[in-house]
C-alpha cells in the first residue's frame, strides 16, 4: 500500500463525499427502470451495444484528457480479456431478465453482486476473511433473495421467476468480474483501462447476442425511448462510474461501499414511481434483508481491502 493509499483508507467521508454517493446510488437504482422505458423501440442487447460502444468512447476521450496509458504492456490483456467475456454475459443476461421480471425485482436481485464477491473472496483470496458480522450479513441477504424468489408476481408467474434467476445469474457474473479485477494485474491497472476492457470486450459479444435473439430496433424510437438510452450511456456508465473510481482515490473505500445498500432501495422505489410496480409486503421484506446484510457485509474486517470495481 502507497502512502496515498494510506491516507485514502484513514480519510472519512465529508457530508460533501457522502452526499455525492447517495447521487450516485439514486443514478444506479434508476437504471433498470431505464432500461424498461426504452424497450419498447429499443430491444435490450441493441440498448447493451449502444451503452457499451458510446461509454467506451466517453472513458477513451476521458483517459486521453487525463494522460492515460492505455497501450501500456502491464500483464493485463488475459484478465481484461476475461473481465469483459464477463461483463458482457453479466449484461446479456440482465438484459433479457428484464424482459421477463420488473425494474424493482431486478435492482434487488443485481445488487446482491456484493455478497458472491464476498464469497468468492474468502475462498480465493487468502487475504479476505470474514467476521461473525459478514456472516450474518450474508444470511441475511440470501434470505432476501429467497423471499423475493419465493414469492413471483401474480402476473407472469413462472415466466417472471426465470426473468429474476437470470438477473441472478446476472449478479453472479458481475461478482466473478469483481474477483477478476481483484486477483490479478487488473487491481493495479488504472480504473479507465479496466472498464475499456470490459466495454470494449463487450460490445461485439453483445452485437452477436442480439443478432441471435433476432432483435430489431424501432426505425423511429420515441423521444422515452432515447432519453432512457442516453440516460444509461451518457450518465450511468460514462459518468458515474468515473466519479465512483475519483472518489476511491480520495476517500476509504470500504466507507464508500457502506453506502452500496441505498441502491437496490433506491431502484425498488423508482420502479414503484416511475413504472408503477407493486411494492408487496415480500418485495418490502426481501429488500430490507438483502438491504441490512449488505450493510454487514460491507463492514470492515481485518485485513480485508474493498475495492469495487463498478457500479450500475
Amino acid at each position: 500500500m502507497t502512502s496515498s493509499d494510506s491516507v485514502a483508507a484513514a480519510r472519512p467521508l465529508d457530508l460533501a463525499a457522502a452526499a455525492v454517493v447517495v447521487g450516485l446510488c439514486v443514478s444506479w437504482g434508476g437504471n433498470q427502470v431505464a432500461v424498461k422505458l426504452a424497450l419498447p423501440d429499443i430491444p435490450p442487447l441493441i440498448q447493451g451495444v449502444v451503452r457499451s460502444t458510446a461509454a467506451a468512447l466517453i472513458v477513451l476521450a476521458w483517459a486521453r484528457l487525463r494522460g492515460v496509458r492505455l497501450s501500456a504492456r502491464d500483464g493485463t490483456l488475459r484478465a481484461g480479456t476475461a473481465a469483459g467475456l464477463l461483463f458482457a454475459l453479466e449484461f446479456i443476461l440482465l438484459y433479457r431478465g428484464l424482459l421477463l421480471t420488473t425494474a424493482s425485482r431486478a435492482a434487488l436481485l443485481l445488487y446482491t453482486a456484493p455478497l458472491f464477491v464476498a464469497l468468492g473472496a474468502f475462498w480465493l483470496l487468502p487475504a479476505e476473511r470474514f467476521g461473525t458480522a459478514q456472516w450474518l450479513g450474508l444470511m441475511l441477504a440470501f434470505g432476501g433473495v429467497a423471499t423475493a424468489l419465493g414469492v413471483p408476481q401474480s402476473i407472469g408467474g413462472a415466466s417472471t421467476l426465470f426473468g429474476d434467476l437470470l438477473i441472478v445469474a446476472a449478479a453472479v457474473a458481475w461478482g466473478a468480474t469483481t474477483l477478476v479485477i481483484k486477483a490479478t494485474a487488473l487491481a493495479r491497472a488504472p480504473f479507465e483501462k479496466t472498464l475499456l476492457y470490459q466495454l470494449v470486450v463487450s460490445a461485439p459479444l453483445m452485437g452477436i447476442a442480439a443478432a441471435v435473439f433476432g432483435e430489431h430496433p424501432s426505425p423511429t424510437p420515441s423521444a422515452v425511448a432515447l432519453g432512457a438510452l442516453v440516460y444509461q450511456t451518457v450518465w450511468v456508465v460514462g459518468i458515474t462510474y468515473l466519479v465512483w473510481f475519483a472518489l476511491i482515490t480520495r476517500y476509504s473505500a470500504s466507507r464508500l461501499a457502506a453506502f452500496t445498500f441505498l441502491t437496490p432501495v433506491f431502484g425498488v422505489a423508482a420502479g414503484h414511481l416511475m413504472l408503477g410496480e407493486p411494492l408487496t409486503p415480500s418485495l418490502l421484506l426481501a429488500l430490507a434483508l438483502v438491504a441490512g446484510g449488505l450493510v454487514l457485509v460491507n463492514k470492515p474486517a481485518s485485513g480485508w481491502p474493498r475495492r469495487q470495481p463498478r457500479w450500475g
